[in-house]
């Protein structure tokens, strides 16, 4: 987990990525010289009610209290549809699928001000607590299927990882057997020198 970052950092890779995901937006304002961003519009500028999938660093930006420019609504992996799924059995959804960055993204989107930003916040941890210990057990007990990690999201594909390489470090530790255990050298000469310590009185 070394050099990850699950919360905002301009250097961290994962914070790019995840942040490149596209969000649906609507313009509240016009905008020249930039209707290229509509593919099915013929007009020069974008006007007001356009609606595009804009990067999420993008959308951000352009939303703020100083540049209102776009209103943002969630992606549809955090509706309340998808949120009922996971709900029911987070441990069955092939989470890849959902997003490769699905908790990190969805971070994001859970500080948005949406009605429904709460109830993402809440899914997230909820969906991560009932994955986690399923994730361990595959780590621990599956070898080095790829299937596996093929359902699993960024941060899940991490622990997962982690997990196996610390498995097989305590299989290669166990293996090697028992082995006496002896005292350091130091202790050894403290012990020497009490003993010569007594012989003297």
């Amino acid at each position: 987990m070394a050099g990850r970052s699950l919360t905002p950092h301009y250097f961290s890779l994962e914070d790019i990525f995840a942040t490149q995901e596209r969000v649906p937006c609507k313009f509240i304002l016009p905008v020249p010289r930039l209707g290229f961003l509509d593919p099915s519009s013929e007009s020069d500028d974008i006007v007001v009610g356009t609606s595009a999938e804009l990067p999420f660093w993008l959308a951000r930006a352009i939303s703020s209290r100083r540049r209102n420019i776009v209103t943002i609504d969630i992606p549809k992996i955090y509706k309340e549809a998808y949120r009922e799924i996971l709900k029911a059995d987070a441990c069955v959804v092939d989470l890849h699928k959902f997003g490769l960055f699905f908790y990190q993204f969805g971070a994001y989107i859970s500080r948005l001000n949406h009605r429904d930003s709460a109830a993402i916040g809440a899914i997230l941890v909820q969906t991560f607590k009932e994955r986690f210990r399923q994730v361990m057990d595959w780590a621990h007990n599956s070898g080095t299927d790829p299937a596996i990690s093929q359902r699993l999201d960024s941060l899940e594909r991490s622990l997962f990882r982690e997990g196996h390489q610390t498995q097989a470090q305590l299989d290669a530790w166990l293996s090697q057997g028992p082995e006496r255990i002896t005292a350091a050298q130091m202790v050894v000469n403290h012990k020497k020198r009490k003993l010569a310590d007594l012989e003297h009185l």
